[in-house]
């Protein structure tokens, strides 16, 4: 019997080749996370995002793998180039030429990653510049003045662009999404830094062993959840009738489409937090009173930034469902092929019945990604956890991990399928004379 098992991945050359590639560039980006852009007073930067901590600031310090609060040349992250995504995605929706650059296909698709790298630049170069303004008025820089903010900006976008090329080779080359993983690895990096605050924490009797102890499993019942609802699936009974062709015939087999509970996938906390992160930080640099009182009422754990985090979670799950899932081409390729559910006739009348089906278990997956969310950040926020691992971390993380794995094994049953069709072909070889 042949093993798909994780400790076969080294036995299988092409698979071992893209792994051993993906663990070497997440290597370069934890590197690069550590290199510091010039000019900046490290002390009074730390000392900034000590105060931080549970705000806006410290949830995109968390995406960025920690690469902002030393303000690294990776301190922007892959914010940049996830927003970028979100605007062309939006724009080909509503602008004709990039709708039909999308209908092109291969082609297509690569005019609108090209316009998605220009996008990523240029959000960058507005975003650097931002921070180093904000950085100069709170006085965190040794030497301010034009030098410093054209110098940030070229370090801070070169390094968002390298993340961008990074994440594109892990997913040509390597194994995963790596846009994805690049966002996994900078989660899972703050996870020891973690542990040591919390047993710190308990040593000195601000949080009991009790309280602890329930977090934890708390948070094993919130991965389980996870796992549960991410392999979920709404399956669609489909018949498909028998055809004769010559003295053969062909179909009659009973199958189904299988339609997962969350379509998106980890897409929209992700997209939703990148937009939720944008504008707050360019504005947390900002020193007007007003503005920081802004800023503090949109916090994680606040009503209202977890309202409007709800809201746009429940928009992304729609919008990038439908934009990945159009029920009008699987009904069209299903009567193509003579196929045709149960009860329902062909054509208009499946898309229909796709669709409305659809809409119902998006609205499951919605909810459940928006529970997932936001309960346990604001419990962590009510309970003052020691670090921001919340909902979406773990929701990212646990997401992250089944689409790779399932990724390795796809590699390995494909390799296993393979190798059993050449030993077929060697035997039937074999028994010629």
């Amino acid at each position: 019997m042949m093993g798909t098992g994780v400790g076969n991945i080294f036995n299988i050359p092409e698979l071992k080749k893209r792994c051993i590639f993906t663990l070497s560039l997440l290597i370069v980006y934890r590197i690069g996370v550590h290199v510091p852009t010039p000019g900046i007073d490290s002390v009074a930067l730390a000392e900034i995002f000590l105060r931080a901590k549970g705000t806006i600031l410290g949830m995109f310090n968390m995406f960025s793998g920690g690469a902002l609060e030393r303000l690294s040349v990776f301190a922007l992250g892959i914010m940049p180039y996830i927003s970028a995504s979100i605007i062309l995605q939006l724009l080909t929706v509503t602008v004709p030429h990039l709708e039909r650059l999308k209908k092109e296909g291969e082609q297509g698709q690569k005019k609108i990653t090209q316009y998605t790298r220009y996008g990523t630049v240029l959000l960058s170069v507005i975003q650097g510049f931002g921070i180093s303004v904000g950085l100069e008025k709170m006085g965190t820089v040794i030497d301010p003045g034009w030098h410093f903010r054209i110098m940030t900006v070229i370090t801070l976008t070169a390094g968002t662009a390298f993340i961008m090329w990074l994440g594109e080779q892990i997913t040509e080359k390597g194994i995963g999404n790596g846009i994805s993983l690049i966002i996994f690895v900078g989660i899972i990096a703050r996870v020891p830094t973690a542990i040591a605050n919390t047993f710190r924490l308990l040593s000195t009797g601000e949080i009991g062993i009790f309280f602890l102890l329930f977090f934890l499993a708390f948070m094993v019942l919130v991965i389980a959840a996870i796992v549960f609802v991410e392999q979920g699936q709404r399956r669609i009974s489909v018949q498909y009738a028998k055809r004769v062709v010559g003295r053969k015939v062909y179909g009659g087999q009973s199958t189904h489409l299988p339609l997962k509970i969350n379509t998106s996938g980890v897409i929209p906390p992700i997209f939703a937090s990148s937009i939720m992160m944008f504008p707050a930080t360019i504005l947390s640099f900002i020193t007007l009173p007003w503005l920081q009182e802004i800023i503090s009422s949109i916090k994680p754990g606040n009503i209202i930034y977890e309202f409007l985090y709800v809201l746009m979670i429940f928009f992304f799950c729609y919008f990038y469902t439908a934009i990945t899932f159009n029920p009008v081409d699987v009904a069209d390729n299903m009567k193509k092929q003579g196929g045709y559910i149960p009860g329902i006739r062909p054509g208009k009348s499946t898309a229909d019945y796709i669709d409305k089906v659809l809409t119902r278990i998006t609205l499951g997956g919605a909810i459940y990604v928006s529970l997932i969310c936001v309960l346990p950040s604001l419990l962590i926020t009510q309970f003052n956890i020691p670090f921001y691992f919340g909902g979406t971390a773990l929701l990212i993380v646990v997401g992250v991990a089944i689409d790779t794995v399932s990724q390795v094994e796809s590699h390995m049953i494909a390799r296993n399928y393979e190798g059993f069709l050449k030993k077929s072909r060697d035997k039937k070889g074999r028994g010629r004379v």
